[in-house]
């Protein structure tokens, strides 16, 4: 049972049910963690996951630390009473609203209004993962330059100069090289992000898992872990739609150089926004209680 926000009877977990949500937490993102940590240890790299782990800031031992969010009480929470925003209440602990950090409430306003936005626009369907082509081309130097590309240089450019590159995303944006920006439809700047981001994003889906720990320690911890679980396949997509060749990795790719690559693309690019459809609608729930807006 989880307990995301408050209610008109809040929740009692009795310590061993709150410890044993806060052992199944760690044990579930520990599938990613664990991993990730035996390759820094190896000094390995990974094109695909470290990603996660690195252009998302969050570090594993925090991505692993559990928190109940609104509306619980924990019985046996005294450890929780370091964590900012939790106080004592009776001989339970509880997140109170009012205790958190200042910053909160200013960064979910932000997510509540951006997500809001997102959720009320259509899915675009039809970018095919070509920001990931357009942060190679014309360039002598990819980003993962240790990774083939597929169809080499020549044959990568042609792709991007075959298809209309219509990336939303700032944040993908920027990474373009000099040479494909003026290809893209748009110039999407930080200022536009309310006004650009659409749910058929690979990017603004995967950005819930940035969203979702932003507004930590608030954010109950299963909510954060979906979120990152959703990333980690979106991640998964954006890279075998992507011009580098990782069949060595294990990840089959996505040709969207062909119709029916790209029309592979598109059905799994809309089955992702369906699935972050509901984490976004909790998060604007957990940003409603965050940062109440004016009435």
């Amino acid at each position: 049972m989880t307990t995301e926000l408050t209610s008109a009877a809040p929740v009692v977990l009795e310590e061993p049910v709150w410890r044993a949500r806060a052992a199944r937490h760690r044990a579930r993102v520990g599938l990613w963690t664990g991993p990730h940590r035996e390759r820094r240890r190896r000094g390995e790299s990974h094109p695909v996951m470290d990603f996660l782990f690195t252009y998302y800031s969050l570090r594993p031992a925090r991505l692993e630390l559990w928190h109940p969010g609104p509306g619980a009480l924990l019985r046996g929470g005294d450890e929780l009473l370091a964590v900012p925003g939790h106080v004592r209440d009776g001989d339970c602990v509880r997140l109170d609203v009012d205790a958190l950090p200042a910053r909160i409430a200013g960064t979910a306003a932000f997510v509540r209004d951006l997500l809001l936005a997102t959720a009320s626009r259509p899915a675009r369907l039809s970018c095919f993962g070509l920001h990931e082509w357009a942060m190679v081309y014309g360039s002598d130097a990819p980003r993962h330059g240790a990774v083939p590309l597929r169809l080499r240089a020549a044959g990568t450019d042609a792709v991007v100069e075959s298809l209309s590159v219509h990336c939303t995303h700032h944040d993908a944006f920027r990474f373009f090289t000099a040479a494909a920006r003026p290809l893209n439809a748009i110039s999407p700047e930080r200022a536009d992000q309310v006004a650009n981001e659409q749910p058929g994003c690979l990017h603004a889906t995967m950005d819930l898992y940035k969203w979702a720990y932003k507004l930590a320690p608030a954010t109950p911890s299963e909510l954060l872990a979906e979120c990152f679980a959703l990333a980690v396949e979106v991640r998964e997509l954006d890279m075998r739609a992507s011009p580098y060749d990782l069949a060595d990795l294990g990840y089959s790719p996505v040709r969207i150089e062909t119709p029916s690559g790209r029309a592979e693309y598109a059905r799994a690019q809309a089955a992702f926004a369906e699935r972050a459809a509901p984490l976004r609608d909790r998060l604007i729930a957990l940003c409603r209680v965050l940062a109440p807006a004016e009435a």
